[in-house]
């Protein structure tokens, strides 16, 4: 048994999903449901018995330290957080209580049932937290790749809380000696990637003829990470990282946002034409670019590939092709989650 925080989000359901296709160990799949928990990306699982789907905070200790006496899992995903970075910028106090009160108290209650375990079963277990790239800060055009040995460097409210609650992982292994692991993922896309984010943002407003909206000139450059690549080399570290480590997960694939979408934009004309003959690109639209805006990321991946011989099996071109086909594929999805909740944020944001 595994327990999975945050796993009704984007990557969360994700990785639920691939982890039970890849084995049969069971899931118990704990979430808030906040605006971008979905029940519906696990919705092929209903009633399947190696789910099981618990609503709740990582900070409610006596809920989490009763949900771990009770399933008595062997690992505990943390994809629990707050992660959108402009509305960071508008209300840093969720990311405050979430990422990093949050964090503490899940470790806390990891760290009790941990002590309890026999010793066999407390050597074998594992806490592997599951961060971002933006707690490195921002990187020039000539700068190489963020390695794990960058220092932090946060630059909006939601990278300063992931970069706290990543250093309170690394305190409760050093200093009460839990065992965890880390990851700092480049931006992920992929199915079930809630619609504020640019890739599904652009998807959706582009078929829907409205402005796909860009910051600034555009040039802000992101390593892009399929997000089933991603899954892949969270049950890698899971499996095989060493106690204490970092490992960064990245594509080896920087784009420019404005290629990302112009990209977007010429598969949208392949596979969902216009009515009009026109292409989506004619949508484009640059909006005044946010406070603090990081001007480059990109992940250095090769720790990861080579001390545990993990390397992402999609290309940007493969990947953000089957991102578009799903979004197509799945207009029940979209439509509900685009909820009133949803477009007032858009308008707000976007306006």
């Amino acid at each position: 048994m595994i327990l999975v925080t945050g796993a009704a989000g984007f990557i969360g359901s994700n990785f639920v999903l691939d982890w039970l296709e890849q084995c049969n160990e069971p899931v118990v799949n704990l979430d808030l449901l906040t605006y971008a928990g979905n029940l519906e990306n696990l919705k092929e699982l209903e009633g399947d018995p190696r789910h099981q789907f618990v609503r709740g905070s990582i900070g409610d200790r006596s809920l989490v330290a009763n949900l771990l006496a009770d399933t008595k899992p062997r690992a505990v995903i943390n994809f629990a957080a707050e992660s959108h970075v402009d509305r960071s910028i508008h209300g840093p106090g969720e990311f405050i209580q979430t990422n990093i009160v949050g964090t503490f108290n899940l470790l806390e209650s990891v760290r009790g049932y941990w002590n309890d375990l026999p010793e066999a079963e407390k050597a074998a277990f594992r806490f592997l937290h599951v961060s971002t790239d933006e707690v490195y800060g921002s990187l020039s055009k000539e700068d190489p790749p963020f390695s794990e040995a960058n220092q932090y460097e946060p630059n909006s409210p939601y990278s300063a809380s992931k970069a706290a609650s990543d250093h309170l992982v690394r305190a409760w292994h050093h200093t009460y000696g839990l065992p965890v692991v880390t990851t700092n993922c480049s931006n992920n896309y992929g199915p079930y990637h809630f619609p504020e984010k640019l890739i599904p943002l652009c998807i959706l407003n582009a078929l829907n003829g409205k402005p796909l909206p860009i910051y600034g000139d555009g040039q802000q450059i992101r390593d892009w990470l399929y997000v089933k690549d991603h899954c892949s080399a969270i049950r890698r570290v899971l499996e095989a990282g060493k106690l204490g480590e970092t490992y960064n997960v990245g594509g080896w694939n920087e784009k420019a946002n404005l290629d990302v979408v112009n990209t977007l934009c010429a598969i949208l004309d392949e596979l969902k034409p216009r009515a009009d003959g026109q292409s989506y690109a004619t949508q484009i639209t640059f909006v005044q670019d946010r406070p603090g805006h990081d001007r480059r990321y990109a992940i250095d991946a090769r720790k990861l590939e080579k001390e545990l011989g993990w390397k992402p099996q999609e290309t940007f071109e493969t990947g953000i092709k089957k991102t578009v086909q799903w979004y197509l594929d799945n207009q029940d999805w979209v439509n509900h989650v685009a909820s009133g909740e949803y477009r007032n944020w858009v308008e707000k944001q976007y306006k």
